[in-house]
């Protein structure tokens, strides 16, 4: 017997099929002059490019590094104008679908079960979430901040003892969908503070002293979408008025400077701000939570990928923050002692000068509202992978991490008042 599908069912299916990525490429092109530099803003127009470093067309620039996905059609002109205007380009990835085929390259432990050294859909890390409050009741609470665009719960880890007076570190992970390693991190960090608390003697000093209030996925529709429906996925998942493109970029709609960079008032582009500051459900949850916890919040950390930098105010301004020489201290410490465990080489400074200029960023916005040591980790790596890194390198990228951050939190305890 022959079922015959109703057209418009047809249609949906095919609507919802993930995107594939056969064969597209990912390219590193560093302009030598600004000709080489405009050159390539136009073949960013052009060919409406996936800018993955830096972010936004306004900041492609002589002398600086461009790393960017284009569809298999495009790739053989992009290289014919390359070629053509003598500039020296390396390919990174090849097939950007066979890359993320093989990002899941660690075979651990009981299918649909959550991971520390595997990537985690969201609705394994809910239900972790859950498991930690039950394993660790005494240490772990959960506290639903607010909700996404599409509704779904906003859950902050709180890590410590009932106090609430005790200084606090807030931290979040995962505010560009794509950047998989940084919820990754969130989850490692829950993991090793709670297993190791009363054995690790600084960390059991931590816990005694302090508070961690941990976001393991900050853009939680964006991070669901990304798994379901377009891997290569960064902003959230909100509608825009009288504009067929979907998503603000989270990290562009803090209420600091908001409206200072023209690449980030277009609603199709990856870095929109939105229609207003704090227009996002999300920026709206995670301002609140943190101006009401102002009293105990003493150090804000944001993890992001890639490229293996340690960065701190401003972004928005190239002047330097009023404590920039402490800033630069912390940041120096925790970047070597990253390099203890295996070596890996971060590089530090002020977002502006050291990434590229930003507006709208958790980090200066949570500075300037007063808290004096803010930061953010651009986790590995510096490009071979990008977005896709394989799981294969998630505990390491975890481990060396967390020796930082513990750097800082015992920083905070210390120098803080």
């Amino acid at each position: 017997m022959k079922f015959i599908l109703p057209v418009g069912f047809i249609a949906a299916a095919l609507a919802m099929a993930p995107v594939r990525f056969d064969r597209e490429k990912v390219f590193r092109v560093k302009p030598q002059d600004g000709k080489q530099a405009s050159v390539l803003k136009g073949l960013t127009k052009a060919h409406e490019l996936d800018l993955w470093y830096p972010d936004a067309i306004h900041d492609v620039a002589a002398n600086i590094t461009v790393d960017f996905r284009v569809s298999e059609k495009d790739s053989q002109a992009i290289q014919s104008t390359l070629d053509q205007n003598k500039m020296q380009y390396k390919i990174l990835i090849h097939d950007v679908q066979e890359e993320i085929e093989k990002q899941f390259d660690v075979k651990d432990g009981i299918p649909g079960r959550h991971s520390y050294a595997k990537y985690n859909d969201w609705d394994k890390i809910v239900a972790w979430t859950e498991k930690m409050v039950e394993r660790y009741p005494e240490m772990v609470s959960r506290i639903k901040i607010g909700s996404t665009a599409e509704n779904n719960p906003l859950y902050v880890l709180k890590i410590g003892k009932k106090d609430d007076k005790r200084k606090a570190v807030f931290m979040d992970c995962g505010i560009h969908a794509r950047e998989w390693v940084s919820p990754a991190f969130c989850q490692w960090f829950v993991y090793q503070a709670t297993k190791s608390y009363g054995r690790n003697k600084i960390m059991t000093k931590l816990l005694d002293r302090m508070n961690f209030y941990v976001l393991p996925v900050l853009n939680v529709d964006g991070y669901i979408w990304s798994w379901t429906q377009d891997r290569m996925w960064r902003k959230n998942r909100s509608k825009n008025q009288n504009s067929t493109c979907i998503g603000t970029d989270l990290n562009r709609n803090f209420d600091v400077s908001w409206n200072s960079n023209p690449s980030t008032d277009n609603p199709c582009w990856q870095t929109y701000r939105g229609p207003a500051p704090e227009s996002e459900k999300e920026t709206k949850a995670v301002t609140a939570f943190i101006r009401s916890h102002l009293d105990s919040i003493r150090a804000y950390i944001t993890f992001h990928s890639y490229s293996q930098m340690l960065l701190f105010p401003y972004g928005y301004t190239t002047k330097l923050a009023p404590n920039h020489k402490d800033l630069v201290k912390v940041a120096k410490i925790a970047t070597d002692v990253i390099s203890t465990r295996y070596e890996t080489r971060y590089i530090y400074g002020p977002i502006a000068s050291t990434i590229y200029p930003t507006s709208g960023s958790s980090l200066d916005w949570a500075y300037d509202l007063g808290i004096k040591h803010t930061f953010a980790f651009e986790l590995r790596d510096k490009g071979r992978f990008g977005f896709l890194l394989p799981e294969s390198q998630i505990k390491p990228t975890c481990k060396e991490t967390m020796l930082a951050v513990k750097f800082i939190a015992r920083y905070i305890l210390k120098h803080t008042s």
